[in-house]
């Protein structure tokens, strides 16, 4: 059981102890503070993903930007909360949260988005042009195109699936938890939030609309087993504004150790 609590607290993924001086809300992160940085940008994370996914991310670029990342219930210190059952539950709380007074900041505001949390930050930034401000960037990692099929032909869907199956597909993904998922016990506490966001994705219905007017940036791993880089580059539909497309080494979760590489392309689209 101390397994488990370990990774209900998020020992394993920047909880507690790495969540930094300045807890903002329940739904943001802010791991450094880093008022001196020209830009922020917001970060949601992968499918059974938190916020700690991204402290060292912010630890890389907080002279350049300062991280706040977005923390879904259901997970570490939000574990008793039901998850999310909607992408526009989690994008109407998440500008809520940056709507609040601790938040009001005049510098430009970018998105980065992983697997999952590409989906989540382009609904964000499609609300955040609507309503007239447009993001600095946009980045979007590990996911192709939102108007390609998800899943795409021939892979099962997962909110459905036996655990079993479940962990075949982590394992597929590959990434620093999946190994840790191997325990039966830190499998028992990070299945709920696993299917919750798994049947979000699988609601997610893609609306055609005007495209962005922001820079849209997409990364992919080299080797990644569910997102080739035909899918990356068709997020080039969804932005009139400059697209680039960028192929690290690496499978879906490259990020873990491309870091300086990650770090370059965001400050450089950035400035």
């Amino acid at each position: 059981m101390l397994l488990a609590a370990a990774f209900r607290r998020g020992a394993f993924a920047g909880g507690e102890e790495d969540r930094g001086d300045d807890d903002v809300s329940r739904w943001i992160r802010r791991f450094h503070k880093a008022p001196d940085a020209p830009v922020r940008l917001v970060c949601f994370p992968h499918a059974g993903g938190s916020a700690g996914t991204f402290v060292q991310l912010s630890a890389a670029i907080r002279r350049r930007a300062e991280v706040l990342a977005v923390q879904y219930p259901g997970r570490q210190d939000r574990f008793g909360e039901p998850c999310a059952t909607g992408a526009d539950e989690v994008v109407d709380a998440a500008l809520h949260a940056l709507a609040q007074p601790e938040h009001d900041d005049p510098r430009p505001l970018g998105l980065f988005g992983h697997s999952m949390g590409a989906v989540l930050a382009f609904e964000t930034a499609r609300r955040m042009e609507r309503a007239g401000t447009r993001p600095a960037a946009l980045f979007v990692s590990a996911r192709q195109g939102p108007s390609l099929p998800w899943p795409p032909p021939g892979v099962p869907t997962l909110h459905d699936a036996d655990p079993a199956r479940i962990l075949n597909e982590l394992r597929l993904l590959g990434g620093s938890a999946a190994e840790l998922l191997t325990s039966p016990e830190v499998m028992e506490y990070a299945l709920p939030a696993l299917r919750a966001d798994y049947r979000l994705l699988h609601a997610y219905a893609y609306q055609s609309a005007q495209p962005l007017q922001c820079p849209v940036i997409g990364l992919a791993g080299a080797d990644d087993p569910r997102v080739p880089g035909d899918g990356v580059r068709a997020w080039a539909r969804e932005t009139r504004g400059p697209f680039a497309h960028h192929v690290l080494p690496g499978g879906h979760f490259y990020i873990e150790n491309e870091l300086p590489q990650v770090t370059e392309i965001i400050t450089d689209a950035l400035a």
